[in-house]
């Protein structure tokens, strides 16, 4: 990206002056190696975001932020329903409510080293994975519909997993206000052997070890240590989500003419948030979040069994559970007034900061748990939000190390086989349904995810708690 487009506000902070009809500025958060590394189309999705109806306060890019599909991946924006705000399914992305939650499992590397290869065959031979791959349960259209209004209050009930889990998820495991039946049937016929699945792309399940712990008192709160194993689940809503995307963003671009609303791109789509389409987006978005809350929950009991199985002396507590992907519903103060927001996260991470009533209580002091997952080969980190981060970005940080090349420029640079085989010489064992899926998610193919953690320290969008780094990883 060329450096002349922004000016340079702070150490990692760049602004897009408002021009042409753009509503608001563009803010960007980044080093400035991140900036020169990303693709100009950041730029230009970034100020497309900034003239959409409603929209506050900016137009804001993460660290990692990367071009996506209508918003860049990583953009987080806000809209008032008083101002004809809109919800742009654009905004929220395909893999409705993708996301990452962490397990304490109360063992040490000392604890794995006897069972570590045989662990990995299991949880991949008992943790469904890859393009297509299919659960245990089927649900019929009763139980698909109240999947989708219950979430993981619905797998608990279900006997995946225990009640206490819920108060570490996100809306405690079920958003309010999803309407099942604004999801296709089709939709639900794509999910309907598809619970309880990691899924392709970047999805993974890792076990991982904690090897720097930067602040030692949130560390404690969270229940970590330096040495401590930790498994890290990343999937989201499967076909039910990436249907719902696909579905109401042709729906809203066919609309938008008739609510008024130009599109400078129509990859933007999006509705009022107060009319028929854009209530019904978000019954089915808001279902969409139950599915992959429901997914991650059942995903975490089938990785329980396998401990239990092979180290019975693991608690596989749940630490805590991010969404990213969303469009919630928030109170913002906007001008010194507390304000109801739409606030869209793409690629992004809530990172609410201390004292805010939406944090576990245990959790309360000192803010919500920020989980950025690496790639197999690289390290993952725990942060914590920021009292400076509900006012830089509406409580927003990012969620992982974000793409710098292609999955077809990562197909003509590695091989599966290699880096599986590289990564196995480094201690981390790789098992995967599809080398070709490797080589698409090879470490080099993301930027330094170290850097962009870096630069949401700096910005003060988030706080570093831990580095963690991968000993085996099932990849989707």
């Amino acid at each position: 990206m060329d450096l002349n487009l922004l000016k340079r506000r702070g150490q990692d902070e760049w602004h897009i002056s408002p021009r042409g009809k753009m509503l608001v500025p563009g803010v960007i958060y980044a080093t400035e190696d991140l900036i020169r590394g990303m693709d100009e189309k950041v730029y230009e999705q970034v100020t497309n975001v900034a003239t959409l109806p409603g929209i506050v306060r900016a137009s804001y890019a993460m660290p990692d932020a990367h071009w996506g599909y209508g918003f860049p991946i990583g953009g987080v924006a806000a809209f008032d329903p008083d101002l004809g705000g809109v919800v742009s399914a654009g905004g929220v992305g395909f893999d409705i409510s993708c996301g990452v939650r962490a397990l304490r499992t109360g063992l040490t590397v000392e604890d794995l080293q006897p069972v570590k290869e045989l662990l990995a065959e299991t949880l991949f031979r008992r943790i469904p994975a890859g393009v297509g791959s299919t659960g245990l349960v089927h649900l019929d259209k009763h139980e698909m519909d109240a999947m989708l209004a219950g979430g993981a209050r619905w797998a608990v009930g279900k006997g995946y997993g225990a009640h206490e889990d819920l108060e570490f998820i996100e809306e405690h495991g079920c958003m309010a206000g999803a309407k099942p039946e604004c999801v296709s049937d089709y939709a639900k016929k794509r999910q309907q052997d598809e619970m309880g699945t990691l899924g392709s792309g970047n999805h993974y399940l890792e076990v991982q070890q904690v090897v720097t712990v930067f602040d030692a008192g949130v560390a404690s709160v969270f229940g970590i240590r330096e040495g401590d194993l930790v498994v890290s689940i990343h999937c989201g809503s499967r076909g039910l989500g990436h249907q719902i995307g696909t579905e109401f963003l042709k729906r809203m671009a066919v609309s938008a003419a008739r609510y008024h609303i130009e599109l400078p791109d129509r990859e933007l789509a999006s509705a009022p948030i107060n009319s028929e389409v854009g209530q019904e987006y978000l019954g089915a978005m808001r279902a969409g979040i139950n599915c992959a809350l429901a997914n991650r929950q059942m995903v975490t009991h089938l990785v329980r069994q396998v401990f239990a199985d092979l180290l019975p002396q693991a608690t596989l507590s749940l630490l805590y559970d991010v969404s990213h992907n969303t469009c919630k519903v928030e109170e913002h103060m906007i001008d010194g007034t507390p304000t109801r927001l739409f606030v869209h996260r793409k690629g992004a991470t809530r990172a609410f900061g201390p004292g805010h009533p939406d944090i576990p209580p245990y959790l309360r002091a000192v803010g919500q748990p920020v989980l950025i997952g690496g790639t197999m080969g690289t390290a993952s980190y725990m942060l914590v939000g920021t009292k400076e981060s509900m006012e830089l970005a509406f409580g927003s940080a990012c969620h992982g190390a974000g793409r710098s090349m292609s999955r077809h420029q990562a197909l003509r640079q590695w091989h599966g086989r290699d880096v599986v085989k590289d990564l196995a010489a480094r201690g981390i064992l790789i098992r995967s349904p599809s080398f070709r899926g490797v080589a698409e998610e090879a470490p080099g193919a993301y930027k330094d995810v170290s850097e962009v953690v870096d630069a949401a320290d700096d910005a003060k969008l988030a706080r570093k708690v831990a580095r963690l780094e991968p000993l085996v990883c099932v990849k989707g």
